[in-house]
Formats: structure tokens, sequence, C-alpha cells
């Protein structure tokens, strides 16, 4: 599984893909939050703090990593290579495993970076180096599992159709759905209160710094269940 993970990772920097998904991850936010002014400037805001950036990251990672694993087995389906892949010695699952870490860590990858901004909220504070330790640690943590339940759903995806296209636009779709769909039905009836169904409340949640054993296995169960959905599609065909 770590070769295969070691592969999955090399193939992303081997092409534009990697630095596309980091580049345009840091771009986008970097500019709602210190050019473009609106509600996501934290200079509009008034108040050092990175309350911006966890509200708008969210909405980047749905696009960018489904773009990252709409690739990851429509790809092998298109070049007539998924069949070669699953006669080689190494177990279904491992595959599975391995396209799905080595598409995660390409993401954690693209969010370190903005660790340094956490230095700029500091410098901008009053007084200098004033910020919200619990809270900005609970938002890491939070967009860290989101990442883990997104790259599963769009692994999942993948696995739909050999048109990259076609699992892009499901992947969208799925995210959306589980990120702000169950929340949105909220909203609109309130009666039929199914937001903590969705990934936006539990994620809400841990950003507020305090970590909830159900946020947790939510997430947890989350990303297993796509695994597992992976999995058993690819076992049907193969």
């Amino acid at each position: 599984m770590i070769a295969l993970v070691k592969k999955e990772i090399n193939s992303f920097f081997a092409s534009p893909i990697g630095y596309l998904v980091i580049g345009l991850f840091l771009v986008i936010n970097g500019l709602f939050l210190w050019v473009f002014s609106g509600e996501y400037n934290v200079f509009d805001a008034g108040f050092a703090d990175l309350s911006a950036f966890f509200e708008l990251a969210p909405w980047v990672l749905l696009f960018l990593i489904s773009a990252v694993t709409m690739r990851a087995f429509s790809d092998e389906k298109k070049m007539g290579t998924l069949e070669l892949l699953l006669t080689k010695p190494i177990s279904l699952k491992n595959i599975v495993l391995g396209k799905y870490f080595g598409a995660l860590l390409l993401i954690v990858l693209a969010i370190l970076p903005t660790l340094i901004y956490i230095l700029a909220i500091a410098d901008l504070g009053n007084p200098s180096g004033n910020w919200d330790l619990g809270s900005t640690v609970g938002s890491y943590l939070g967009l860290l599992f989101l990442a883990m339940a997104y790259t599963a759903v769009g692994l999942f995806a993948s696995t739909l159709s050999s048109n990259q296209i076609v699992a892009f636009i499901v992947a969208v779709f799925l995210c959306f759905l589980l990120y702000f769909g169950f929340d949105g039905a909220s909203s609109i009836s309130t009666s039929l209160d199914i937001s903590n169904l969705g990934m936006k409340s539990h994620y809400n949640s841990i950003a507020r710094g305090v970590i909830d054993t159900r946020d947790v296995i939510y997430f947890l169960s989350v990303t297993a269940l796509f695994l597992v959905f992976t999995f058993l599609r690819l076992k049907k065909e193969s």
C-alpha cells in the first residue's frame, strides 16, 4: 500500500495537478482573505481571527478535492488499466486505501502552508500575539476531518464512470449534499431538524475548539462508509 501511495503522490507532481491544487487553494483563499473586499476579508472584519478562512476553505476544498479524486479510478477505467491493477499481488482493500491516502496527503500538503496565516493574525492582534489557540486548532482539525470525508466521497464517485468530468460533477454534488444539503433543508423547514446529519454542523462544532467524540465518530463513519462503497463497487467490477 505504501508503494501505491508513493506512486499516487509522484503521479500528482509528475503532472501539473499537484502544483495546481496547492497553488489554487492558496491563491483563492489568499485573495478572498487579504485582497478582495467583502465578508471574508480579514482587514474589513475589524478583528484578527481566521474564522473567515475556516468558513471559506470547506467550499474551496469541495471543488479541489473533487478535481483531485476524479481521476483515481475513472482514469484507470478509461485507459483499461483497472483490470491490470486488480490482478497485481496487492489486495483490493490496499488499492483503495493507497489511492485514498495518496489523494489525502496532497490535500494536507495544500493546507499546511496556510499555517502562516496564524503568524499574520497574531501580528495583527491587539496586543500582538493575541489569538484564539483553541478555536484555531479545532478549526484545523475540522478541516482535516472534512478533507478525509470529501476524499472518500470523491474516490467513490470516480468508480461510477470512466469519464473524469462525470466523476467530478458527481463528487461535487455528493460533497455539497453532505456538507450543506441537510443544513439547508433544516433552514427551509423549521419542523424538520436534520442538520446533524450533515458535515457542516459537525465541522462547525469542532471549529469551536471543543472536540466532541460524536463529531469525530461522524466524520470517521462517513469516511469509512464511502471507502466501503468504493471497495464494493470495484469488487463488483473485478
